[in-house]
């Protein structure tokens, strides 16, 4: 169950539901939580993080709302077909909004090219030459 694998507590830097989301976002795109599988219950989630189930409702609700999960009715809440390549996407305009274009404004305002900041990148890479 992908519950008991997920990393340690809560953080208190984003609300909770948000987490719950984005932990389950996180097992989908690593394969813990393969397309048309259960999801863990929100009582699950709940008694997990010891939180109340409605905050675990309103992460889960969350992906339900964006087409990532789906409820069979008396069953649970499954992965949609296609999840995966969804999520994948939004995580890369997230990596691109959030690191690329703060690291390259950073990087212009420092004086550095596109070629450096690119050499830099090969080096952290263990790419250089």
């Amino acid at each position: 169950m992908v519950v008991s694998r997920v990393g340690s507590g809560i953080d208190d830097s984003k609300p909770i539901f948000m987490q719950i989301a984005e932990r389950i976002e996180d097992d989908i795109i690593d394969g813990g939580l393969p397309e048309e599988t259960q999801v863990p219950s929100t009582n699950q989630f709940a008694s997990f993080y010891q939180i109340n189930p409605a905050t675990a409702a309103k992460g889960v609700n969350l992906l339900v709302d964006q087409g990532i999960l789906y409820k069979k009715r008396g069953i649970g809440m499954f992965v949609a077909s296609g999840a995966k390549a969804v999520l994948v996407e939004k995580r890369k305009e997230q990596f691109y909004d959030q690191y690329l274009v703060t690291m390259l404004r950073e990087a212009e305002k420092l004086g550095i090219t596109v070629e450096q900041v690119t050499d830099m990148i090969r080096k952290g890479a263990g790419t250089d030459g």
